[in-house]
């Protein structure tokens, strides 16, 4: 269930980047745009837009050059990513070191979700359920892990503030880079950045286990697809910023695979000598445990005997109370 909710957030964060962005190019992708005044995009242009436009065309007048306003769009981007990677490092630390730990706790996982499958009634799926809570406490694992989508939320308003900074400005709105006007969509800039993240999606399965792969292909696929389908509705200036997060990303995840996951598990290891796994469910234990609350939940299955001691209890009590 967790891992679905993450999908599905990140797709809708995603989705919404995408929403948002169409919502500002409503009129079409207009080279020099009029620039909003009021409502949200008006507050963003004022407080975001502006002082990215100063930023760039601060740093184009330091490069100089036919490119200099996407050689400006490239740095201030690299610096965003640079600024969010101890934080994107910091949460895939989180993650792999809960990754690490469910693969101690996975064989008695595997036992509760077949026993979960062939549950009949409410009452044996909800004490299954406390089952598995039991195993992930008792093994001192947390179901919250890591930040989620706070990297992807803080570049939000960066996507919107870089597009807004290129659409309202007579003079970065007619800048170009290899060609393409910064104003306008390049499929060339679009597929190289959307490569990055496919790079990125395939590095990151190398260290998961096989068992989780087949629902991680999904994760794998949305990123890169996400990239392609923004940048090629936006601009070339978006595409940029996504193609030197490509870059970032990939970084990220060649210092997570040979620096942060051999130091997780060597952790882990660690961890475990001084406190074993608890060994919460047994294939024996949890049938037995499940027949139980089938017992108590339907008094039909009890022998005679327990039924008529528990009646004979109960008129007795009835009596009691009368009296």
């Amino acid at each position: 269930m967790k891992k679905n909710f993450k999908k599905i957030l990140i797709a809708a964060g995603l989705l919404g980047l995408l929403v948002t962005v169409s919502a500002c190019s409503h009129s079409g992708i207009n080279v020099a745009a009029k620039a909003p005044t009021s409502g949200p995009y008006g507050f963003i242009y004022h407080y975001l837009g502006i002082p990215f436009q100063n930023l760039i065309l601060a740093m184009s007048n330091i490069i100089g050059g036919q490119d200099s306003y996407a050689w400006g769009i490239i740095i201030i981007s690299f610096i965003v990513r640079l600024l969010l990677l101890p934080l994107s490092l910091w949460q895939q630390r989180k993650s792999i070191l809960q990754q690490e730990k469910m693969k101690l706790i996975q064989p008695q996982l595997k036992l509760i979700q077949e026993q979960q499958k062939n549950a009949k009634t409410q009452e044996e799926q909800a004490k299954i359920s406390q089952l598995m809570m039991q195993v992930y406490s008792k093994n001192n694992i947390k179901l919250t892990g890591g930040l989620g989508c706070l990297p992807l939320l803080l570049q939000f308003p960066v996507f919107i503030a870089i597009y807004q900074a290129v659409q309202y400005s007579s003079e970065i709105s007619k800048a170009t880079f290899w060609g393409a006007p910064l104003a306008k969509p390049s499929i060339i800039i679009t597929i190289i950045a959307t490569l990055f993240y496919v790079l990125q999606s395939w590095m990151s399965l190398k260290n998961i286990p096989a068992e989780q792969k087949q629902q991680m292909k999904m994760m794998m696929f949305l990123s890169p697809a996400m990239t392609f389908f923004i940048s090629i509705a936006s601009s070339t200036a978006l595409a940029l910023y996504f193609l030197i997060g490509g870059v970032i990303i990939v970084i990220q995840q060649v210092i997570s695979d040979y620096l942060i996951t051999p130091r997780v598990r060597k952790q882990v290891d660690a961890e475990i000598e001084n406190n074993p796994i608890v060994t919460v469910v047994t294939e024996d234990t949890l049938k037995q445990s499940v027949a139980t609350s089938s017992k108590e939940n339907n008094p039909s299955e009890q022998p005679a005997s327990q039924l008529h001691d528990r009646n004979r209890k109960r008129n007795a009590g009835k009596q009691q109370h009368h009296k």
